[in-house]
């Protein structure tokens, strides 16, 4: 079963990520994914970009990601450190 603790290292070893937390239960899982690789981008191209940097994972070993995508300066206006 797949720890939150390892997509978490997947998602930060392939993504520029100012603050990243991952829940879940082995099968589903939810992500707070914070990165400036995500200004300028619509919902779908942000998730586009985790996916490309979970590159096979995505469809091998998560069953379902739930997903907030956030710039920094996004983060920061919801009140994020």
């Amino acid at each position: 079963m797949l720890a939150p603790d390892t997509l978490r290292g997947w998602i930060a070893a392939g993504l520029d990520c100012r603050h990243l937390e991952v829940s879940g239960d082995g099968a589903h899982f939810e992500a707070v994914i914070v990165s400036p690789a995500f200004a300028g981008r619509s919902r779908v191209q942000r998730h586009q970009v985790v996916y490309q940097a979970l590159g096979d994972r995505m469809r091998e070993e998560i069953h379902a990601l739930s997903m907030q995508t956030l710039t920094p300066e996004e983060w920061a206006a919801r009140g994020g450190a």
